[in-house]
């Protein structure tokens, strides 16, 4: 008889104990679902950045130069941007020392999969040139963090396009695919689903070295001269 009401015991812990799996299953896979399929966009909340007005014509020693022609992409190239990206702003400035830098802005209101930002990696080849070279920098560029950065040298014929650039997922520095990931999540979690924005600054100039020493104080001396609002959405908190 004991042992009767013992099994019986038995069969009703394991019921509960089923009963705890499944309810866990079913909360962790709600979970999943909000997290993997955010409704909300941060971009309806925040609004969408001016690129045109949050990028100064002229700050430091540079100002754009209209004497160099902006080189456009292929148009196939182009309608694949157009599909990501919601602003795209390209400039070419020139420092009082006669050194110019080129910069290309891409912002979208959606970091989704299947619309994250193009990495120059993809976009370079993609118009014939070959990537010779890519490593990671942190640039000290006055904030009170240094600037997490990839900087690739690209090959085209006899020109040689040192790079610089840096994305910006939400409101953090996200370069790498697997960090431009963890920033999704981050926002899944809560529902959202980021805006991004890709930096490029690059430059002709067979010698990487000095390139990279020249964009840098570019970048530093853009940190400096934007409001603090467009400041934090360029380069991250």
């Amino acid at each position: 008889m004991f042992l009767l009401a013992s099994d019986e015991g038995l069969d009703v812990s394991a019921a509960i104990v089923r009963g705890i799996v499944v309810l866990a299953l079913a909360v962790s896979a709600a979970a999943a679902a909000y997290v993997w399929h955010p409704t909300k966009h941060l971009v309806d909340e925040i609004g969408q950045p001016n690129l045109g007005q949050a990028f100064p014509l002229q700050f430091g020693e540079w100002r754009e130069d209209h004497s160099m022609p902006v080189i456009l992409p292929a148009p196939d190239v182009q309608a694949k941007l157009d599909a990501i990206y919601n602003q795209v702003l390209s400039r070419t400035y020139i420092s009082q020392k006669g050194e110019r830098i080129m910069l290309s802005v891409a912002y979208g209101g959606d970091q989704s999969d299947g619309t994250r930002a193009h990495r120059p990696e993809v976009c370079y080849p993609a118009q014939g040139f070959q990537i010779m070279s890519g490593r990671t920098a942190d640039l000290d560029i006055g904030a009170p963090k240094k600037l997490h950065v990839k900087q690739l040298m690209a090959k085209l014929g006899g020109r040689d396009e040192p790079i610089t650039y840096w994305v910006v997922v939400g409101d953090k520095v996200a370069t790498s695919s697997s960090e431009q990931k963890l920033a999704q999540l981050r926002f899944g979690i809560r529902g959202i689903i980021p805006d991004g924005m890709l930096v490029r600054v690059s430059s002709i100039d067979n010698e990487p070295e000095r390139a990279q020493r020249v964009q840098q104080k570019f970048i530093s001396d853009l940190h400096q001269a934007m409001a603090l609002d467009g400041r934090a959405r360029v380069f991250g908190t």
